[in-house]
């Protein structure tokens, strides 16, 4: 007997605290980083080392989500890791 998978839904206060979260950290980053005394390129490389951290973990955070949603669907994923 096969069971139909549920699609699980997060709620909006869930959804607008991840928001806020992410909001405020990026914020008190971002006012860390300005307010360092510190070179204007020392502060400028930090900066473009946060954004760098921020889009790769996105990237991750997706890729992630992407293996378990087709392991989920049974099909086989590609993981160019895996011996043959």
């Amino acid at each position: 007997m096969s069971e139909t998978p549920v699609k699980q839904q997060n709620t909006a206060a869930f959804y607008g605290q991840a928001v806020a979260s992410f909001s405020v950290a990026m914020a008190a980053t971002a006012l860390g980083i300005f307010k360092l005394q510190a070179d204007a390129w020392v502060r400028g490389f930090l900066a473009i080392a946060v954004l760098y951290l921020v889009t790769s973990a996105f990237t991750l955070a997706k890729v992630i989500r992407d293996r378990q949603d087709g392991m989920r669907a049974g099909g086989r994923v590609y993981d160019p890791f895996e011996k043959l």
